[in-house]
């Protein structure tokens, strides 16, 4: 079964990163935008708000979020598995979260006119 990467593909940062992910990735992940998806918010079932601010991802029907969701697309590729091991430690993975969620937050601020778009 795929592993399900929901992000917001208008946000400049994210798009280049997914980008650089799936040049590394194989065939086990499925890319999925969340702007003007009403099925990735039910699939997630998460508001267009909640899909903005973090990344999300669904795997084996588990939906994870933010800095787990990054964990769990670093294992699945070779390249960056290395941060996989490194971050589940959990006072590494602390930090993470942490700066994960400051700049998502900056990120989400950036990218809020897709809310007033979709109303």
């Amino acid at each position: 079964m795929k592993i399900k990467v929901y992000y917001n593909k208008s946000c400049k940062l994210c798009e280049t990163e997914i980008n650089h992910y799936k040049k590394h990735s194989d065939n086990s992940f499925l890319w999925i935008d969340i702007v003007d998806n009403d099925h990735a918010k039910k699939t997630t079932n998460k508001s267009l708000e909640q899909l903005i601010r973090r990344i999300h991802v669904i795997k084996d029907g588990q939906l994870l979020e933010g800095a787990s969701a990054f964990l769990e697309i670093w294992k699945n590729i070779p390249k960056y598995r290395f941060l996989f091991y490194l971050f589940r430690i959990k006072f590494c993975f602390f930090f993470l979260h942490i700066l994960y969620e400051i700049v998502a937050y900056f990120l989400f601020l950036k990218n809020k006119n897709l809310l007033k778009n979709n109303e």
